[in-house]
């Protein structure tokens, strides 16, 4: 069992470090799984991933006191907004957006909801 979360972990750290690249790919949500496949596999790399200079403050910062910055609220919640009115606008079926929105919408109430770094 411990190879399959080491093996979640590194595939969560990979999508995360594309999302470096790739600014809609989202980085943290990644780093945040790969920091829970890692404590069940390997505690060193979670601890790496904690200690980033960059990336550790923002994970620990929702692991510690759920809290999300601003402007990551807002990008996200905008993304969401963005893909739903994009998917009605290339003509995916209506149930499907319909199941996107109710998805995003969902999402979009729980990040709002997190409290913000002071």
């Amino acid at each position: 069992m411990r190879l399959l979360w080491l093996i979640g972990g590194w595939l969560a750290l990979g999508f995360g470090a594309i999302g470096l690249a790739l600014p809609v790919v989202p980085t943290v949500p990644f780093l945040l799984l790969a920091v829970f496949c890692f404590a069940r596999s390997s505690p060193a790399l979670r601890e790496r991933i904690l200690c980033h200079p960059i990336h550790g403050p923002p994970v620990r910062a929702y692991l510690e006191r759920g809290e999300i910055r601003r402007g990551v609220k807002l990008f996200s919640i905008s993304a969401m907004t963005f893909g739903v009115v994009l998917a009605l606008t290339i003509g995916v079926p209506r149930l499907i957006v319909g199941l996107q929105a109710a998805v995003c919408l969902a999402v979009a109430v729980y990040i709002a909801s997190r409290p913000e770094p002071r």
